[in-house]
């Protein structure tokens, strides 16, 4: 929740310039629904992606508040972040409604970003494979294989989320490792190597290199560093 219609648009345009300059990157940006509209008009034209924070299961009705793949389609919009840990921690989103809501992307043509993670109780009482399990199995009930092909995955430790803290490069890499198993296990190998892992849990531009070095880390998932174009330039150029 940042950033005025005028500032997002600004922030967007500079991070299109980016994407310009680095065509072996897929670089994508998340606005505020206040701002998906203006944004994709801003860089359309531009390989730069535009996602919804959020998404519901129905394409339409009266669900006061949500907004719905048809919606988002008209826009322009192409991806949808379904699970954030501030959803599920702040507004009680549980396993079976972000299923609803990865249905409701892959049914309307919105490619799902999918996020799972622990607390610091979960990881402390030695529970966090556990807990990624069970969100990712719940979480990916009843979606196809054929489906899998548009579905990416964002590990985001919650005890990492704005805190300043970051998984060790080790850390990130054990856990990533094993959702690709998993992965492997509920589907098939070529599906689980196949499938994007983004690492997401205070990604900056001094982290980002040592994250990008580990072979099951695919991505970022970036908060508060993507707000300014200098250190998501940084971000997005990861050596």
């Amino acid at each position: 929740m940042h950033l005025t219609l005028a500032e997002a648009v600004r922030l967007a345009q500079a991070v299109a310039e980016t994407c310009a300059a680095c065509p072996d990157r897929d670089v994508m940006i998340a606005p505020a629904f206040t701002s998906l509209d203006s944004v994709c008009t801003a860089v359309k034209g531009s390989p730069l992606l535009i996602g919804a924070q959020n998404i519901a299961w129905e394409k339409e009705g009266a669900y006061t508040g949500e907004i719905s793949s048809v919606m988002l389609k008209d826009l322009g919009v192409n991806l949808a972040i379904i699970g954030h840990s501030e959803r599920r921690q702040i507004f009680g989103e549980d396993d079976a409604m972000i299923n609803r809501r990865m249905h409701g992307a892959l049914n309307g043509d919105i490619q799902p970003i999918l996020c799972i993670g622990e607390t610091l109780a979960d990881r402390e009482a030695g529970n966090t494979f556990p807990v990624l399990e069970k969100q990712l199995r719940q979480g990916l009930d009843k979606v196809s294989s054929e489906q899998m092909a548009q579905v990416v995955l964002a590990y985001e430790p919650v005890w990492a989320i704005g805190t300043g803290k970051t998984a060790s490069k080790e850390q990130a890499q054990e856990v990533h490792a094993f959702l690709r198993q998993l992965l492997a296990n509920l589907y098939e190998k070529n599906i689980a190597d196949a499938t994007r892992i983004l690492y997401g849990g205070s990604v900056k531009f001094d982290n980002i290199d040592n994250l990008m070095a580990q072979p099951d880390i695919d991505g970022a998932l970036v908060g508060g560093a993507a707000l300014k174009a200098e250190s998501f330039d940084r971000i997005v150029r990861f050596r």
